[in-house]
């Protein structure tokens, strides 16, 4: 049974003030699509990449899970699902509308981003998506000197607090051009070989882009997801990570519980989501997006 969205989220939450009134030239959640990339709070929005090089380690799932933090914290943030498979704009519970990110992509402009952009069904308001779509693979093959579309194309999305970018799995295009909009990456594995070796690869590919067309790219650090307690195999693999990076490794870890794929499943931020296991992945993400939200802007 999927549970009963509350009106409100976790008790003793404020809602956040929303300060940006809808009108004709305003769009999803009230923001307004004109030119600069900036917060209500007199600081340019921070633009945060997720990304892995190996698939299945859980990187839409820490996307959502910052979004959800962020929507309990009252951050207006939008979600850039540059995935082909679409995964994030489905389980925020979006829409497509008169466009999607391959559209953007074809097209930078104010009215493709516009048109892209739809309010997620997890509140009335303070999150939106750039809605994916399996023709953004058409992009996957566009060389660094294209590499700063979609950086452009966010330029024209102001009133957001976060902007949270779900990578592709791979090193091609369209993960160069997510990372290239971005000023923090973060990187997501699991503690087994073969999701770790994909974490150097990814780490040079974020040195290699800010050595070219991304100088302000910096790595906010590596989350590490779906750890058990008990495993020696995932202990090992983590004492190798921090050896190997230092304090790059993020905590505190993600813990594997079931209560995770639940709430995706059901299109619900895993805050409002119920049980001890929700409670504590909410907390867990609630830190990560402490240490993002840290992060100085450029």
């Amino acid at each position: 049974m999927v549970p009963i969205r509350p009106s409100h989220r976790r008790s003793g939450h404020t809602p956040h003030p929303w300060r940006v009134s809808r009108g004709p030239d305003v769009g999803v959640s009230g923001v307004r699509f004109v030119s600069g990339t900036s917060s209500d709070y007199g600081v340019r929005v921070l633009v945060v990449g997720v990304c892995s090089l190996k698939g299945g380690v859980g990187k839409t799932s820490v996307t959502l899970g910052l979004a959800s933090a962020a929507l309990e914290r009252g951050l207006r943030t939008l979600v850039v699902d540059l995935d082909p498979q679409g995964d994030s704009t489905m389980a925020l519970g979006t829409t497509a509308g008169r466009g999607d990110v391959s559209t953007v992509l074809d097209a930078p402009s104010p009215q493709s981003v516009e048109a892209a952009t739809a309010p997620s069904s997890w509140a009335d308001h303070g999150l939106d998506v750039l809605v994916g779509s399996e023709r953004s693979v058409l992009h996957d093959g566009i060389d660094d000197s294209d590499a700063d579309r979609l950086r452009q194309a966010l330029s024209w999305a102001e009133g957001y607090d976060l902007v949270l970018i779900d990578c592709p799995p791979s090193l091609g295009g369209l993960t160069r051009t997510g990372l290239t909009a971005c000023d923090r990456a973060v990187v997501v594995t699991e503690p087994g070989l073969f999701a770790v070796m994909a974490v150097g690869r990814a780490m040079r590919t974020i040195d290699e882009l800010r050595r070219g067309p991304a100088p302000s790219l910096q790595p906010l650090g590596i989350v590490v997801n779906r750890v058990r307690a008990r495993s020696v195999e995932q202990a090992y693999r983590l004492q190798e990570l921090q050896t190997l990076y230092g304090p790059l490794v993020l905590t505190p870890s993600i813990p594997e519980r079931a209560a995770l794929q639940q709430a995706q499943g059901a299109a619900q931020p895993v805050h409002v989501w119920p049980g001890a296991a929700a409670a504590e992945l909410a907390d867990v993400f609630d830190q990560l997006l402490d240490r993002a939200m840290r992060a100085p802007r450029r």
